[in-house]
C-alpha cells in the first residue's frame, strides 16, 4: 500500500497518523494549531472527521458511556458543537499539504463522499462502526484513493466480510486493529496478526490506550501503521481529549514506534471485548426510515438512509431489505427493526 510516495508495509518505517478527530472543539483555528503541533511531533499524517450531525444520528441516538464520563448530555448537541464545515476541512487539509504531512479524512455518510473528494485528502478512512456499512465502504473505495479501515468492536467474521467487499481495492487498502473503548483497558495486540492471517492485507493499529509505549509494542506485533489521538490538553472538555496524547507525549510515542522492529506474527484472536460492547451498540449505524413506512409498503432503496445507533437492521443487509413488504409500521427517522420487514 502507498499513500502518496510513501510505501507502507513490512520492512518500511512505521507510518504514524495523528488523529485530530474532533479535538479541535469545532474551531478551525484550533484544528490548524493541531496540524502544526502534529508536524512538530514527527507524525506522517493528520486525520480529521467529516460528518453532518443530522445525517449521522437519528433521534434514537444515544451517548456512549465514555462520552457521559466526559460530561456530555446530548449526543446530537455534542456532535453539532464539534462539526467543521467542508470549507474549514479544505483549509486544514491544504495546511497539512503545505507543511509536508498527509491529510486524511474519515467520512461518516455516503452522501458526503462526493463533496469530501473535492479536498486534497491523501487517503480516506472509515471508522470502526462503519465496518458493517457496506454502502459507505464501497462509495469511499470507488473514489480511488488509499483506504484505511478501522475494525474496533468487530469480530473476525465481520472483518473478513468487509475485506471481501473491498477485494478490488486491496492494493490500496489497509486495516487497523482497534479496541473501541476510551481509554482502552486492553491493547489486544493479538488482533493485528489475526487480521493479517485472515485477510493478507497491510494491518496497523488504532491506539486508544493511555500508554506512550503501546505504539512500539504494536509495531513489534506486526503493525505497519499507527493512529493515535493528538490533543492540546488531555484535561480539556470534550469526548476524546482524555484518551489522547499531548504534543510532548505524542513525540515520544513516535520515537518509540520508529525504534521498534517486528518480532514476528502476533498470535491472538480478533474478538469483541466486553469493554467495547457499549460503543458497538451506540456508534454503529442502522438502516433508518427516511419517511413513515406503513404496513404493506414495498421497500425501495429510496426509503432508507443510514444513521446511528446500531439497534436496527445492519446497513450491509440493504440488498436483503429492498423488495420486502413492511409488516409493521416504522416511524420517520426510526432505525428499522428486522422484524418490521419480516426478517
Amino acid at each position: 500500500m502507498k499513500i502518496n510516495d510513501r510505501q507502507i508495509g513490512q520492512g518500511e518505517p512505521v507510518y504514524v497518523i495523528a488523529e485530530i478527530g474532533v479535538n479541535h472543539d469545532g474551531s478551525v483555528e484550533r484544528a490548524m494549531e493541531l496540524v502544526r503541533a502534529a508536524v512538530d511531533t514527527g507524525a506522517d499524517a493528520v486525520k480529521f472527521q467529516y460528518f453532518e450531525t443530522d445525517r449521522l444520528m437519528s433521534r434514537a441516538a444515544k451517548l456512549a458511556a465514555y462520552q457521559k464520563v466526559a460530561g456530555e448530555t446530548d449526543p446530537l448537541a455534542m456532535l453539532r458543537r464539534l462539526e467543521l464545515s467542508l470549507g474549514d476541512l479544505e483549509r486544514v487539509a491544504s495546511l497539512a499539504v503545505n507543511r509536508g504531512v498527509d491529510p486524511i479524512v474519515t467520512v461518516f455518510s455516503v452522501e458526503l463522499v462526493e463533496s469530501a473528494a473535492r479536498a486534497p485528502w491523501s487517503a480516506f478512512k472509515s471508522a470502526s462502526p462503519d465496518l458493517v456499512n457496506r454502502p459507505l465502504l464501497e462509495a469511499i473505495a470507488a473514489d480511488g484513493r488509499p483506504l484505511i479501515v478501522s475494525t474496533g468492536a468487530a469480530d473476525l467474521e465481520e472483518v473478513s466480510r468487509a475485506a471481501g467487499w473491498l477485494e478490488a481495492s486491496r492494493d490500496r487498502l489497509a486495516m487497523l486493529q482497534c479496541v473501541s473503548s476510551y481509554p482502552a483497558p486492553d491493547a489486544a495486540l493479538g488482533g493485528i496478526g489475526a487480521i493479517e492471517r485472515a485477510t493478507g492485507l497491510a494491518v496497523g493499529y488504532s491506539d486508544h490506550t493511555e500508554a506512550v509505549e503501546t505504539g512500539g509494542l504494536a509495531v513489534e506485533a506486526g503493525a505497519v501503521l499507527l493512529e493515535r489521538h493528538l490533543t492540546y490538553n488531555c484535561a480539556a472538555a470534550g469526548p476524546d481529549h482524555a484518551a489522547s496524547l499531548e504534543p510532548d507525549g505524542f513525540r515520544r510515542y513516535v520515537e518509540l514506534a520508529r525504534s521498534a522492529t517486528r518480532s514476528g506474527v502476533s498470535r491472538g484472536e480478533k474478538v469483541v471485548l466486553d469493554c467495547e460492547r457499549d460503543v458497538r451498540l451506540v456508534s454503529r449505524q442502522s438502516l433508518v426510515a427516511r419517511r413513515v413506512l406503513r404496513a404493506g409498503h414495498v421497500i425501495g432503496v429510496e426509503d432508507f438512509t443510514v444513521k446511528r445507533p446500531g439497534t436496527g437492521l445492519a446497513p450491509w443487509r440493504l440488498d436483503e431489505a429492498v423488495g420486502r413488504v413492511v409488516v409493521r409500521e416504522v416511524g420517520e427517522d426510526e432505525p428499522i427493526p428486522p422484524e418490521a420487514l419480516g426478517l
